[in-house]
């Protein structure tokens, strides 16, 4: 079985936001699949995906602080500045953390840790609405 959908994601404010929920009622095949892998991507190059803590919001401001502190704004030696001083940095960190993520399927849910949800990533003051492609592949229940 395969399915595909897109999700349009509304504008957040920069910082890591966790989207775990949406994705899952995105694709309501996936309670009908009981083996399979979701493949999750951004279409965007300021903007990235990554899986880690779910409970505690100290650790998704924490990795703010530190991909701010890592790829500063407005970095003196960026010479791609025509869209403001926080792009360059932005699409650094989208790079380093990357536009997807595949995650495993099993029994109708993600086959998640007990402490792992899904991040959007907004690298960007205002990075508008984010828009992601959500591949489902696996074998029905």
């Amino acid at each position: 079985m395969w399915a595909q959908h897109t999700l349009t994601l509304p504008a957040r404010r920069r910082g890591f936001h966790l989207i775990t929920r949406e994705i899952v009622g995105a694709v309501p095949e996936l309670g009908r699949t009981r083996a399979g892998l979701l493949h999750v991507f951004i279409q965007h190059t300021s903007a990235s995906l990554t899986l880690n803590e779910n409970a505690s919001p100290d650790v998704r401001a924490d990795f703010e602080t530190y991909f701010n502190h890592a790829v500063p704004d407005g970095w003196a030696p960026f010479t791609h500045t025509l869209e403001g001083p926080d792009d360059m940095a932005a699409h650094i960190k989208a790079s380093l953390l990357g536009p997807s993520l595949t995650l495993p399927v099993q029994q109708g849910r993600l086959a998640l840790g007990t402490w792992q949800g899904v991040y959007l990533c907004e690298h960007r003051d205002h990075g508008g609405p984010r828009r992601l492609i959500l591949t489902l592949n696996g074998e029905p229940i």
